[in-house]
């Protein structure tokens, strides 16, 4: 340590303290919203779950395919592959569709939100 912060040190009692930059900021929106709002939000879309086992069982599908179509297996072994497939496909296109169907649950609540201080047109700008 230098000298400066040794008696600086000394002056605050022993304690050292971090030096903490701070940038201003030109305005600051504050949000109100209902307990609703907030457990709602806080909650997100329960609907993700059919994303991830969407993909999953795509994941599952493309990997029994690929072994289906690269290995040597008797009959009975390939139709059980060929089974696993079909199903997790069309397993995994059901799945998917109805996570893209429900994706934007929260919207018209964050648009709700958005049109308490004006911005109905904030969401659409947004996107584009």
């Amino acid at each position: 340590m230098s000298q400066l912060e040794d008696s600086a040190q000394e002056q605050n009692g022993g304690k050292r303290y971090i030096e903490i930059r701070r940038g201003t900021v030109d305005s600051l929106l504050v949000c109100e919203i209902t307990e609703y709002e907030w457990d709602s939000l806080k909650r997100g879309t329960s609907e993700s779950i059919f994303l991830n086992v969407g993909i999953a069982l795509f994941s599952i599908s493309c990997s029994f395919l690929i072994a289906l179509f690269t290995t040597t297996m008797d009959a009975r072994v390939s139709n059980v592959f060929a089974v696993i497939v079909s199903t997790c496909t069309i397993g995994s296109i059901v799945l998917i569709l109805l996570w893209w169907s429900k994706r934007q649950s929260t919207n018209p609540l964050i648009k709700e939100i958005d049109c308490r201080f004006g911005r109905a047109d904030a969401r659409g700008k947004d996107a584009e």
